[in-house]
């Protein structure tokens, strides 16, 4: 089983597209979580860094400027999804990845608060 390390860089990103309201409460996650293609058309357009910023896990061991390095997303590329949060916290409990499940919790919590 892969281990994960908590993307702060992503962490302190989605806060702030929080913060700013660059959210959607209500949505299938299924329906709107990226696909393959809609990765790679977002890196056709973009950084690494940019697109490392919309996962809250890091798998050790992974090359970066790869797919596999970065795990857990939480938006759309626009913007942060509850659903998507959801599903990390409940993915990361799942699989007993604590420090990222406890990093989703919280941002899952702010989001619900800056939300009312």
């Amino acid at each position: 089983m892969a281990s994960y390390t908590v993307n702060k860089a992503a962490v302190a990103f989605v806060r702030e597209l929080i913060d700013k309201k660059r959210y959607v409460l209500d949505s299938d996650w299924g329906e709107v979580q990226p696909s393959a293609d809609d990765q790679n058309a977002y890196l056709d357009k973009h950084s690494w860094d940019e697109y490392a910023a919309w996962h809250l896990g890091l798998t050790e061991g992974a090359n970066d400027e790869t797919k596999a390095r970065y795990a857990f997303v939480v938006g759309d590329f626009s913007r942060v999804h509850r659903v998507g949060l959801i599903a990390c916290v409940y993915r990361a409990s799942e699989w007993r990845h604590k420090e990222v499940e406890l990093a989703a919790h919280n941002l899952l919590q702010h989001l619900d608060k800056v939300s009312g």
